[in-house]
């Protein structure tokens, strides 16, 4: 566990200081405060609702839209999805009110929740074709291990495929457009190099999606460790970890868009959207661990620990994550959204540790040894007296 592949914190400022008007902090990688103390997401959200001409904006979506919607009927922009309420509503859009004809692929989650799997079914039923893929189990599982001992985040495989595998599919089916959902990194505070622009590529994937690793680094770690042997290694069982060679991606003409750069993107609209229209349901308990909300990041059950580890690493946790979008939206006051995240972030996800455990091949002891040293790492805890607290909390 000597060793830190998530190289966003040495980057990240000692001192944490929260924004002055959500609740967010300077710990969140690649966030901007301005003079009054005010984070880039919610300068954003600002611009979102005062600035930013919608009407120019579905403009251009219907532009794009009329430049390669097909005159057959065949498949003319893939849509990455779960079936969750974000894709579902992306999806739905584009074949309903923009005369598209979407082809979906969903990259499956480590494990299926029973009610993750029930609406995807539910999306495909309601008149969507759907590819799914289901890279290599065993490799898939040990790089889940590996990245949450080396990074701090055992979803990161999972986000690997996430952001390759559409790319894939498009080139195969000879498809030019893709559509995914937000620009989390506008949304919800980050690298602000795409915000006026409605799509990206990959080369700055490894820097806002990957932590600064790359499935290559990752592996090879693995491999001097005996995790891997190295006959698991080949390009084959790395091929939807990575996108296609950027001469391809040029030479096929491929663009990846976010809706969100078009529409004024809502989460909570979407998912009364995707309820109406695709069969969508959330969590059939009273709110998801570590949260208020249960609409959310339902489909793994290794979700919760993607949020936990956040919060282990920058004190930011799905709470926060929520509470950041209801108070954009008029939704919550930042007065109601401090009692939530001192009420509900950092909660442990108890529903699935069991299944954690075994999914990664790790003891209770292991468990702990790895998140006490990110605890060891952040800017945010401190031990007192044998115990982890929290140097500041948001107030």
């Amino acid at each position: 566990m000597a060793l830190n592949l998530d190289k966003q914190m040495p980057d990240l400022p000692k001192e944490v200081v929260y924004c002055k008007n959500c609740v967010t902090s300077n710990q969140r990688p690649r966030i901007r405060f301005n003079e009054q103390g005010v984070c880039s997401a919610c300068e954003y959200a600002y611009e979102k609702d005062h600035v930013i001409d919608w009407a120019a904006r579905e403009r251009e979506l219907q532009e794009l839209c009329d430049r390669h919607r097909s005159k057959d009927g065949s498949y003319d922009v893939v849509v990455p999805g779960s079936g969750g309420k974000d894709s579902a509503f992306v999806a739905h859009q584009l074949k309903t009110r923009y005369g598209m004809h979407p082809l979906c692929v969903t990259w499956a989650p480590f494990e299926h929740t029973d009610i993750g799997w029930y609406n995807l079914q539910a999306f495909v039923r309601t008149g969507f074709p759907n590819i799914m893929a289901m890279p290599d189990g065993a490799v898939h599982r040990k790089l889940c291990r590996l990245a949450f001992e080396l990074i701090g985040d055992p979803f990161l495989p999972f986000i690997f495929g996430q952001k390759a595998y559409a790319y894939h599919v498009a080139l195969q089916h000879d498809i030019k457009l893709m559509f995914y959902g937000e620009n989390g990194e506008v949304e919800y505070g980050g690298s602000e190099k795409y915000k006026y622009v409605p799509k990206e590529g990959p080369d700055d994937w490894e820097a806002q999606y990957f932590k600064g690793t790359s499935v290559d680094e990752l592996m090879k770690v693995g491999i001097e460790r005996g995790i891997f042997s190295p006959d698991e290694v080949s390009p084959k069982s790395l091929w939807w970890y990575k996108p296609p060679h950027p001469d391809l991606i040029k030479d096929a003409g491929l663009e990846m868009h976010w809706m969100s750069y078009y529409q004024k993107w809502i989460p909570q609209e979407n998912f009364y959207y995707a309820s109406t229209h695709t069969g969508f349901v959330p969590n059939n308990v009273g709110r998801s661990e570590g949260t208020y909300t249960r609409h959310s990041s339902l489909d793994d059950k290794v979700d919760g620990f993607h949020y936990y580890l956040a919060f282990i690493k920058f004190g930011l946790g799905r709470t926060t994550r929520d509470c950041m979008t209801d108070i954009y939206r008029g939704h919550l006051t930042r007065d109601e959204a401090v009692s939530l995240v001192h009420r509900f972030d950092g909660e442990f996800p108890a529903e699935h540790y069991e299944h954690f455990k075994e999914y990664l091949g790790i003891t209770d002891e292991q468990f702990w040894e790895v998140i006490n040293a990110y605890r060891a790492i952040s800017n945010v805890w401190e031990e007192v007296d044998g115990e982890w607290k929290l140097k500041v909390q948001v107030s």
